[in-house]
């Protein structure tokens, strides 16, 4: 399995977002309690397509960090290799590939020796479709044909009834599907599926209460005064939220009368984010030019009211055959 994460979340930190996700709470909860934007989570749980990893556990045969703490103090106190196994109820054999592994009896250290075994020892299993090119291809047309993935394991075990080699779980196929970094299944064929999922979500994941799609109290473009359509009044403005590369975000705002542009750079896409920075950004304006704000109907302006309240400019939305169909900074709205 590749690197998950990203810099800044520590292992304790990965393992409480795995489990906050299996809970069913959402990137922006998850985010909220880690203290990490919501688009840093989207690219932790993204990267395993939704599904936990598992907890990697240690041999029981396997040397410990205080088995090799013993071998780096037997090792100064230059005890001799056996005299170490003895202790340690390990072979002799053991203990010298160990030294010899990890530097010789001069450069032994047990922290460093203890992380790079941890290391070592990764051997992802690869995927029986990844090795099987004739299963990879039947699969891949299933998918196209709309068929699920239940049905398509379903049907390999009838089909191959004596090939167990040609048959494959349909957990296997949702794995491939969602964690496009095994290389295995393209990632257009996720569209084949039912639920429509890029990842997989939590049972108990639910959106019951998130204002999702739409704006609370949003007042329409029909609503402005005639003043702001025919621009003969400054201080009215139309506003977008640009995404870059690296979830970066700038938000534009437009004067209508001068068409003068300021673009106003925010840290994240969410609402808080969003309607903090233009508030900033728009109380450092004359009051002449702080009349109305007009936006498209993304989610980045659901706290609209809070942008008022901070700024004194009423916000309008332009209504959702626009928003779809005009484009975002369509001279119209």
């Amino acid at each position: 399995m590749g690197h998950m994460g990203r810099p800044g979340l520590s292992a304790a930190q990965k393992a409480d977002l795995w489990e906050r996700w299996k809970q069913g709470q959402s990137l922006r909860e998850i985010g909220r309690a880690l203290g990490k934007h919501a688009g840093s989570i989207h690219g932790v749980v993204s990267g395993n397509g939704g599904l936990t990893p598992a907890v990697r556990l240690r041999s029981r045969w396997a040397l410990t960090l205080a088995d090799r703490e013993e071998i780096s103090r037997g090792l100064a106190s230059a005890r001799s290799i056996r005299r170490i196994a003895t202790t340690l109820g390990r072979a002799p054999s053991t203990i010298s590939r160990e030294i010899h592994r990890h530097g010789g009896t001069q450069a032994y250290r047990a922290a460093e020796a203890d992380a790079q075994a941890w290391e070592h020892a990764r051997r992802p299993k690869t995927c029986r479709l990844a090795t099987h090119p004739a299963l990879q291809k039947i699969v891949a047309g299933k998918l196209t044909l709309d068929w699920s993935p239940a049905q398509i394991a379903e049907w390999l075990k009838r089909e191959f009834l004596d090939q167990a080699t040609m048959r494959v779980s349909h957990e296997t196929i949702y794995r491939s599907l969602f964690i496009q970094a095994r290389g295995v299944l393209k990632k257009e064929l996720v569209r084949h599926l039912r639920s429509r999922r890029m990842m997989r979500r939590s049972k108990r994941a639910s959106t019951a209460g998130q204002p999702r799609g739409q704006i609370v109290d949003g007042l329409s473009i029909r609503h402005r005064p005639a003043d702001v359509a025919d621009r003969a009044i400054p201080g009215h403005w139309e506003g977008d939220l640009i995404a870059g590369a690296r979830n970066t975000h700038i938000a534009t705002l437009v004067e209508r009368h001068s068409r003068f542009t300021m673009l106003v750079k925010v840290p994240g896409k969410d609402t808080i984010s969003v309607v903090t920075a233009l508030s900033t950004h728009v109380r450092h304006l004359p009051s002449v030019l702080r009349r109305s704000l007009t936006w498209d109907r993304g989610m980045e302006l659901a706290e609209h009211k809070r942008l008022t309240v901070d700024t004194n400019v009423q916000v309008y939305f332009c209504d959702l055959y626009r928003s779809r169909f005009l484009g975002h900074n369509d001279s119209r709205i």
